[in-house]
């Protein structure tokens, strides 16, 4: 097992009923030391299982503080570096971010997104460019604002982004 695969256990074990999960997890060589990075997201797998359409709230400040604090703690108990100095980081991922798993989509239900959406399953890498606002994440796929009563599959969507939006329909500044 890596040391990021190691990392990434320690980091999920330590956030286990925090309500934060761990998303990404890279270890970069930084001179003589190591840069750990974890990517941390709000757990989706709380929310009721019906609920497809409910924003999420991003993760405060403190969250990731208090989650910062509580993987830091155990990287220095189990020692997934070894003897390795090393600098960890850990942060909620940023919008750019590429949307790749269902939890990743369902937390940014209401959000405008960049899609590479394929025809079928098969052209994958030849989709068309939308972008569209997701209503719905599921565990089987999305609806978008631009064809609501259309499931659209995981697996035919080869790329997606959120889109920054500085005044956002529904959003605290309305």
């Amino acid at each position: 097992m890596g040391q990021a695969e190691q990392v990434r256990e320690v980091a999920a074990v330590a956030l286990d009923g925090t309500g934060v999960v761990v998303e990404d997890v890279a270890v970069h060589p930084a001179g003589k030391r190591r840069l750990v990075r974890v990517g941390v997201a709000r757990d989706v797998s709380l929310l009721a299982a019906d609920d497809l359409t409910s924003p999420v709230e991003p993760l405060s400040l403190d969250e990731v503080a208090e989650a910062s604090r509580a993987v830091g703690a155990a990287m220095d108990e189990a020692e997934p570096m070894g003897n390795a100095p090393y600098t960890l980081e850990v942060s909620s991922l940023g919008v750019d971010h590429p949307l790749t798993t269902p939890a990743q989509f369902r937390r940014n239900v209401g959000r405008l997104l960049r899609l590479r959406v394929a025809q079928d399953a098969d052209d994958v890498a030849d989709g068309a460019q939308t972008e569209a606002r997701l209503l719905e994440a599921g565990p089987d796929g999305i609806r978008l604002a631009d064809a609501p009563d259309d499931l659209l599959p995981y697996d035919r969507v080869s790329a997606a982004r959120v889109q920054v939006e500085f005044t956002r329909p529904g959003g605290k500044d309305d």
